[in-house]
């Protein structure tokens, strides 16, 4: 039976993981690394220690999206709930621990299921055992997936009035232009006629406060990053050294985003998976982008995906923000700021 043929097959009780081959995190790896600038992709900072590390982060005084954001949520959770309406299918990628899920799903009324889509077994079988604990009520359908690949979702026991695709933490901004517009293309479609997504985004300032956070004094973001070759040691036979290299964090003016690398400090040799992949010193790997939005890089995002920002709700200093994403035509709904 294939894969989609199982999803469509499944009872209340049924919770379908779609795992992802072993082979893709060595392919990428070395293709990565093969390529000319070098570079890893960030969706792999996160196995069992890089998702500790990143809650660290988070806790870390320069680190201000994580608290702006779940500002905004607890202030402003029964805003988003109202406008979202009753019996939503909320379907989140990159769930995480899932603390601004928990504020989202106390203020929804009478939400259907709860599918959250993410690529760390470990933190996706935290977050839904404590969810299911908190919200008995709620069916749980967790995904352990790369949110960015084509995906046969689970169906819901009882039919939802609308989907809803939720993806906070300004993840959006992780990636590349076409890549974001890709990833809001799929968002539009999968949340069907009446649908809609909820998305955090960082907004732009000024560039010591938003260096300063991937940067901590701490070195918990450097430590987060350099994992990602202590991960490559453990699953994939490598013998990277890690005092041999160093984070970087730096922000493009141009581009618009954070560009985080991690630099060879040496000229040097690695072997990879039986491959032997040579550094020059100061030779960087590209592992992560993160974009920063005016409102106007907004519009023009979601317009390209063929969506509009129906709302927006913002943090009190205005440094981040969810905006609702629909596809509705725009004088069927008004804009407004809450």
């Amino acid at each position: 039976m294939n894969r989609a043929v199982q999803a469509t097959r499944l009872r209340e009780t049924d919770f379908r993981q779609f795992s992802l081959p072993d082979d893709d995190f060595a392919s990428e790896v070395i293709r990565g690394l093969s390529g000319r600038p070098k570079r890893l992709p960030s969706k792999y900072f996160y196995d069992a220690e890089g998702s500790a590390l990143f809650e660290k982060i988070c806790d870390q005084p320069e680190y201000y999206l994580t608290r702006t954001e779940l500002e905004i949520m607890r202030d402003q959770a029964a805003s988003m709930a109202a406008a979202l309406g009753p019996d939503v299918r909320l379907i989140e990628f990159g769930s995480g621990a899932g603390l601004k899920t928990r504020l989202l799903l106390e203020a929804l009324r009478n939400p259907v299921c709860y599918v959250p889509i993410e690529i760390s077994q470990s933190a996706l079988d935290d977050s839904v055992a404590q969810l299911r604990e908190d919200f008995p009520q709620v069916q749980m359908q967790p995904v352990c997936a790369d949110f960015t690949q084509a995906l046969c979702l689970p169906r819901p026991a009882r039919e939802p009035r609308r989907t809803v695709i939720y993806f906070p933490g300004s993840t959006l901004g992780n990636f590349a232009t076409s890549e974001a517009d890709a990833l809001l293309h799929g968002m539009r479609l999968s949340m069907g006629p009446y649908g809609a997504a909820l998305v955090g985004l960082d907004l732009k300032k000024d560039i010591g406060s938003m260096e300063a956070a991937y940067n901590d004094a701490a070195g918990v973001t450097a430590e987060f990053t350099l994992n990602l070759l202590a991960r490559i040691n453990r699953e994939l036979e490598g013998d990277f050294k890690l005092d041999r290299f160093e984070h970087q964090a730096r922000y493009n003016p141009e581009a618009g985003r954070i560009e985080t690398r991690i630099i060879s400090r040496f000229d040097q040799a690695v072997r990879v998976s039986g491959q032997d992949v040579s550094f020059l010193k100061g030779e960087a790997m590209l592992v992560e982008y993160s974009t920063k939005y005016s409102l106007d890089d907004v519009e023009g995002m979601a317009a390209r995906a063929k969506l509009h920002a129906t709302r927006r709700w913002f943090d009190r200093d205005r440094r981040f923000c969810v905006q609702l994403l629909e596809r509705t035509p725009l004088s069927w709904s008004a804009h407004a700021d809450a």
